[in-house]
């Protein structure tokens, strides 16, 4: 049932433009917010999961080699020092 009142008719477009204003000004602020967020995280140097464990895998094994070869150097100290 629609109204002849020009007065309620003029009523209700503004208020469907109203509706579609805030619409399309909630849709640009989430858009707005995503590229700040997208600004902001794409200066960080993030790494891949998978290039972590490779770099945390070989600073496991540069330990390891460090501590064999620190006991390989002691044993030769006391080597040496056993023979003078």
């Amino acid at each position: 049932m629609q109204s002849e009142n020009p007065l309620i008719s003029d009523f209700v477009k503004l208020a469907n433009a109203a509706a579609g204003t805030a619409a399309g000004m909630a849709r640009e602020a989430r858009e707005g917010a995503r590229e700040r967020v997208r600004g902001m995280v794409g200066g960080f140097d993030f790494v891949s999961r998978e290039e972590f464990d490779a770099v945390k895998d070989m600073a496991a094994r540069a330990r390891e080699e460090n501590e064999r070869l620190a006991e390989r150097i002691a044993a030769l100290e006391a080597k040496i020092a056993a023979g003078a």
